[in-house]
């Protein structure tokens, strides 16, 4: 069975989330600097058997794409370039880091700990594959 994987795209740094291979649990994988997302894309796609991508689709409150959407398009651009068989969805990832960063509160994290970007990049790459599972 294949996985889901779940992209929360970042100019600098990505947070990356995987499914389970029955498709019933979102966990947090890692991040990844942005600039080596490709590499890290090739390299997981070898080891791991993915059927299908989410990437999240950033929105302002009224709905509109936000400023960030143009670094997606071009991401997703190179992506169909590089693995033309793989689908991709969006998700809408409104909310996500403040949904991230309330996690991190509620689980205990110290204050040092919940200034790690990174965290709440993997985190919100989380809710996004969380979210689209439950809209499945």
């Amino acid at each position: 069975m294949a996985r889901i994987l779940a992209l929360d795209f970042g100019t600098k740094r990505t947070g990356v989330a995987v499914t389970d291979e029955l498709k019933l649990i979102a966990s947090g994988l890692t991040t990844v600097d942005t600039k080596e997302l490709m590499q890290f894309l090739k390299d997981y796609f070898r080891k791991e058997k993915v059927e299908l991508v989410v990437v999240g689709e950033p929105k302002q409150k009224d709905g509109t794409a936000s400023q960030s959407e143009v670094y997606i398009q071009s991401f997703l651009e190179e992506f169909a370039k590089q693995f033309p068989t793989m689908p991709v969805k969006r998700e809408d990832e409104r909310f996500t880091s403040k949904m991230a960063f309330q996690t991190m509160i509620d689980s205990g994290l110290k204050k040092k700990q919940r200034q790690n970007k990174a965290l709440v990049d993997e985190i919100s790459a989380t809710i996004i594959l969380q979210n689209y599972l439950y809209n499945v």
